[in-house]
């Protein structure tokens, strides 16, 4: 069809372009043809999303790789239907497509008005890997949407390796949403997220869990790379060490 005169950049009534279509499909040999042929990179859909933001939500990093290559950009204006590309990873639990966007330099606190951060968009959907590659990227375990956290998601859908993560980053099980309720609030009396939480909320820091969060809040997104460099001994830096 390029062949043949195919205009590449073409339109349907929804702006999307063929790249677009190649992206969400995962088709990372046509997206590079059609990028070869001068197809826009970061042209976006009537909602707004970038051929990126597809290829974040259709678990591609093949042809996410190839996009940001090319120029695409990491961190396309957010619009009031749409998401950036990090988020739409995280909305779909992927977590190669995540790690690639962080090291891309995306927003870690970008706000989307459906989800909040990306962080809060991966607890909301329940993807733990998600969470994990954003808190080790430095992501803030307590920022708030409507004065929910990611913690109060966590609650809600009832992961308790989550609801543990979120909290050994350094998440207040004491923090209260716009209806004034805990994270603990969320969760059925007796249930093992609910036993979780209670035990978070009647137990004072550990000298170790202290540690950490003084250490990470110090140093923020450079935590994992100062540390990688300090010349302790491995009892000591496994002391010292998130996940």
């Amino acid at each position: 069809m390029i062949q043949s005169g195919a205009p590449v950049n073409i339109v349907n009534h929804d702006n999307i372009t063929p790249l677009h279509d190649a992206c969400i499909q995962g088709q990372t040999l046509c997206a590079r043809l059609l990028l070869d042929a001068g197809a826009q990179v970061d042209i976006r859909t009537v909602h707004g999303n970038t051929p990126l933001c597809n290829a974040c939500a259709a678990g591609s990093p093949e042809c996410a790789k190839l996009l940001l290559e090319r120029g695409a950009t990491a961190n396309p204006t957010l619009t009031a239907l749409t998401a950036t590309p990090l988020h739409e990873a995280c909305i779909q639990g992927n977590v190669d497509c995540v790690k690639i966007m962080i090291v891309e330099g995306a927003h870690l606190e970008a706000y989307d008005i459906h989800y909040g951060t990306p962080l809060h968009a991966a607890c909301v959907k329940n993807h733990l890997d998600c969470a994990r590659a954003l808190l080790n990227a430095g992501a803030n375990v307590n920022a708030v949407k409507f004065h929910e956290t990611a913690l109060h998601h966590a609650a809600k859908v009832k992961n308790v390796e989550l609801i543990e993560l979120l909290v050994a980053f350094g998440g207040n099980v004491h923090a209260r949403d716009n209806l004034g309720r805990r994270p603990i609030d969320y969760t059925k009396p007796g249930s093992p997220s609910a036993l979780c939480l209670s035990h978070c909320e009647r137990t004072p820091l550990s000298l170790q869990h202290m540690c950490r969060l003084t250490l990470r809040t110090a140093l923020g997104r450079r935590t994992e790379e100062v540390m990688s460099k300090l010349h302790v001994p491995c009892r000591m830096l496994s002391y010292i060490s998130f996940y």
